[in-house]
């Protein structure tokens, strides 16, 4: 109770703070238990006293963008959940680039758009990616031959102490699906992404170009956390899921996309735990028939089940 009361004194507007909030409602997968305080983040402030108060109590904090590119276990995550909703956009004019200073909680959707109004270059590739700048830089997510690394100049996060921190482009150790933000505690609150000037039917032509090839491959008609799987070493991941006869296959409501193998798709009511026996069936029988160990793309967050012995 002493926790609650410390959490509705942080100066958080009420409707932005939820107990016991099934994170099925904020995942794109539409899977997940009870987050047991969830808490939309919209200013760093904001951010700073709520990391006072979980470092004074001790508490666990997970850290979400939009709720893509996760799967929340049935059990739900304990302790506080921050949503990064920091909303800013800016533009500076640089020699030959203009920079795009952006909060962590800006859709690229969204970005991608302005970018587009502005006669700016660069987001075009990654405009169908449904997440938050903050989380395709944590993951280095990635599209059509480009990722985020290609347009980020430097990133403004927070520790868990509050302290601010930023990072030039050179100390963010981008690498396919990360960054030094999956190997170490930083909160991201400020992106600035270098874009180039560019020609606007050519922006626009090139969106609608990845728009097409994005609904016509991908099962976006079901809930997903994007691609489930890591493109292989020397491999495609998704290609080698259906040559082992995995399309189709499905765990209670948790189906291997018949549009697209690489993405798990709920189907109506899958729980988290559908999707992880699914994942280890694919993972085991990619291994068996190929011997190749594929790798997730997505994170997994929240608490484990204990399997008790009979």
């Amino acid at each position: 109770m002493d926790i609650e009361k410390q959490i509705k004194n942080l100066g958080i507007s009420k409707n932005k703070i939820f107990y016991q909030e099934p994170m099925k409602k904020h995942t794109t997968f539409q899977i997940g238990g009870p987050a047991e305080y969830l808490i939309l983040v919209e200013e760093i402030e904001e951010l700073k006293r709520i990391l006072q108060v979980a470092k004074q109590k001790e508490i666990p904090v997970t850290i979400m963008g939009n709720g893509s590119n996760v799967l929340v276990l049935d059990k739900g995550i304990k302790g506080i959940t921050l949503m990064i909703k920091i909303e800013k956009i800016e533009f500076q004019e640089k020699n030959e680039q203009t920079e795009m200073i952006v909060g962590a909680g800006e859709k690229l959707g969204k970005l991608a758009q302005l970018a587009k109004k502005q006669q700016l270059t660069g987001l075009e590739e990654l405009s169908g990616i449904p997440g938050t700048i903050g989380g395709a830089v944590k993951m280095n997510a990635g599209a059509h031959g480009k990722e985020i690394k290609d347009l980020v100049k430097a990133v403004k996060c927070l520790d868990y102490e509050g302290k601010e921190k930023i990072f030039s482009k050179e100390e963010l150790q981008f690498d396919y699906r990360t960054s030094i933000f999956k190997k170490q505690k930083y909160i991201i609150t400020q992106v600035v992404l270098e874009l180039k000037k560019g020609k606007k039917e050519e922006i626009k032509a090139k969106m609608e170009e990845y728009a097409t090839y994005r609904k016509e491959k991908q099962p976006i008609e079901f809930p997903s956390a994007g691609s489930t799987f890591k493109r292989g070493n020397g491999f495609i991941t998704a290609k080698l899921i259906e040559e082992a006869g995995l399309k189709g296959c499905r765990i209670g409501d948790a189906e291997v996309s018949t549009k697209h193998s690489g993405f798990i798709i709920n189907r109506g009511t899958a729980t988290a735990q559908d999707v992880l026996e699914l994942i280890k069936k694919v993972q085991d029988t990619i291994y068996e028939k190929f011997q190749k160990q594929i790798e997730l793309e997505i994170e997994i967050i929240g608490e484990k089940e204990i399997k008790r012995k009979e």
